[in-house]
Formats: structure tokens, C-alpha cells, sequence
């Protein structure tokens, strides 16, 4: 067997266990899906264990998103390869993923056999990106010249927690945040007091001025 058919090792990340069944039935015979998790914590531990060619990782999940897995695993395993399976396709989402490490970002719309080729070229070491994702990938880091390569202040934000500053920057009441995101309003909450606390302000007015500033939103 030589390398084009290697069967690559494949770990699925996903907070959904019926997406997941779906991502394993749609790959088929093409990979080898070396383990599964529908948590941080698991995944972190499932990754480390199993040491796969590819991480299929979702990016919005509880405790700290799909990056804090990426931010976990890269610190001890940094050959481990990521690539992104999302249904979000904010420019955020996939900057801050690429930033944190992935080599790659796809959405769930895609095909399976287009994300089988796309598992393959991030085990070899290629970025792969969904077509119209490409360009905020390129814009970024473009422009990295002319803008700060990280604001340590938005860098403390989970995931989850810049999700919640956007909608609440963009008007959203806490039960429509609730809703966008499939969490509770105390949830929502939550986040929003963590944000609060993280960034020194006292109330959502301020988070939504400073998330405008910043352009998160």
C-alpha cells in the first residue's frame, strides 16, 4: 500500500452525536475513525490518546469552542493536524481558527468525497479552505501589516463568549442570543457576565461600543 491509499487516522470533534454519526457514514471506508468526542474535555483526551493524522473539529461547542481544543492540544501535540468543520462562515470564526493553528477551515455543506480530499491535503501538510472562505483567510493576513496581530484583551474571550458579544453588539435581546445559539437565556447571561468581568465594563452598552470598535460585529 503506498501512500495515496493510506487509510488516514481521523478524530471527529462535535457537540452533536447525530452529525457525527452522519460525518462517519458519509467517510465510509476512505478513513479510519480512530475516536470521537462531544466535549472539550473529551476531546482533548481522545486526541492525545489516539494521536490522529487529522482533527475534524467543530468550532462552536460548550466550554470554550472548538479553539480551546486546537489551544490544548497544540501546546503538547503541535503535529497534530486541524482542520475545521463548521456551519458557520463568519470571518471570525474562521480567522480566529486559522490564527489559533488550524490548517484548515470547511464548511458542512460540503461533500464527502471533497472532504475526504480535503482531510488528505491537510495530513500532508496543505491549507485547504472552502472556496468562499479563502478570501477572508487572504484579507487577513494581508492586512496583518496594518493592524496588531492580536488584541490582548479579545484574546481572553472563549469562542462562545465573542459569539454572545456580536449578536449583543448587534442589538440582540438575551432571549434571541439564546435562540441564534440553541443555549439558555442563562447561559446567554452567563457569558455575558464573564465578558464583563474579562473586559472591566459594567454593563452591555459598553460591551456593544467597545465590540463596534473592534469591528466584531
Amino acid at each position: 500500500m503506498n501512500d495515496t491509499d493510506k487509510r488516514l487516522r481521523v478524530f471527529l470533534v462535535d457537540d452533536h452525536a447525530m452529525f457525527r454519526a452522519g460525518v462517519r457514514s458519509e467517510l465510509g471506508e476512505a478513513v479510519e475513525v480512530a475516536g470521537e468526542a462531544g466535549t472539550v474535555a473529551e476531546a482533548i483526551t481522545g486526541i492525545e490518546k489516539q494521536l490522529p493524522d487529522v482533527v475534524l473539529l467543530d468550532v462552536h461547542m460548550p466550554d470554550g469552542g472548538g479553539r480551546a481544543v486546537l489551544e490544548r492540544v497544540r501546546a503538547s501535540r503541535p503535529d497534530v493536524k486541524f482542520l475545521a468543520l463548521s456551519v458557520s462562515d463568519a470571518a471570525e470564526d474562521v480567522i480566529g481558527l486559522i490564527r489559533a493553528g488550524a490548517r484548515g477551515y470547511v464548511t458542512k455543506t460540503i461533500a464527502a468525497s471533497e472532504l475526504v480530499a480535503a482531510i488528505r491535503r491537510v495530513a500532508e501538510g496543505d491549507a485547504v479552505f472552502s472556496p468562499r472562505l479563502a478570501g477572508f483567510v487572504l484579507d487577513a493576513f494581508a492586512s496583518k501589516s496594518q493592524a496588531p496581530a492580536s488584541d490582548p484583551e479579545l484574546d481572553q474571550l472563549t469562542n462562545r463568549e465573542r459569539e454572545v458579544l456580536r449578536l449583543l453588539a448587534r442589538g440582540y435581546a438575551y432571549k434571541e442570543i439564546a435562540r441564534e445559539l440553541y443555549i439558555s437565556i442563562k447561559t446567554v447571561e452567563t457569558h455575558v457576565s464573564n465578558v464583563l468581568r474579562k473586559l472591566q465594563m459594567s454593563n452591555r452598552y459598553e460591551l456593544s461600543r467597545w465590540a463596534v470598535d473592534r469591528r466584531i460585529v
